[in-house]
């Protein structure tokens, strides 16, 4: 569950600037460690905590090294990361350089249908007790606290 607080903030610019407008922002973000996920693993596997947790550095290992190549890594049933660089618009074709025309690499996730639908049934709720002026008008990270450690 994800629990939204309501923020208010005057609008700086655009067609709205200088009216107070309101907005949904997340309390605090809950955390799925990487303990809790181990121990999570171990209990539904016969696998035991030192494989898993040299799995996941292997995993971690293997997908650096990918990427370092360019290629995409297909993690099963969670998805698959690829590498992407963004290009910039030259005037000529002389001026198409990697140093010039590329901007940095970026790492894009596409999840698998499973996990999209997973986010999709998120359970969602706004406390309406009361509403706080946002002075930045972002969101937060959150403090990772509340989290009681289940997941599914």
């Amino acid at each position: 569950m994800i629990d939204f607080e309501i923020k208010s903030k005057t609008q700086p610019i655009g067609t709205r600037k200088g009216q107070t407008v309101y907005f949904a922002q997340p309390k605090s973000q809950q955390y799925f460690t990487n303990k809790m996920l181990i121990e999570r693993i171990v209990r539904e596997t016969s696998l035991s905590e030192g494989d898993v947790k040299n799995a996941l550095i292997s995993l971690s290992n293997v997908v650096c090294e990918a990427m370092q190549l360019g290629m995409s890594v297909d993690l099963a049933e969670l998805g698959s990361f690829r590498v992407v660089v963004p290009p910039k618009m030259m005037d000529s074709a002389a001026e198409v350089t990697v140093k010039d025309a590329l901007k940095n690499p970026k790492i894009v996730f596409t999840p698998k249908q499973k996990m999209r639908d997973a986010a999709n049934s998120v359970e969602l709720s706004i406390d309406r007790g009361t509403v706080t002026t946002s002075s930045s008008g972002g969101t937060s990270g959150g403090s990772g606290e509340g989290n009681d450690g289940s997941f599914g």
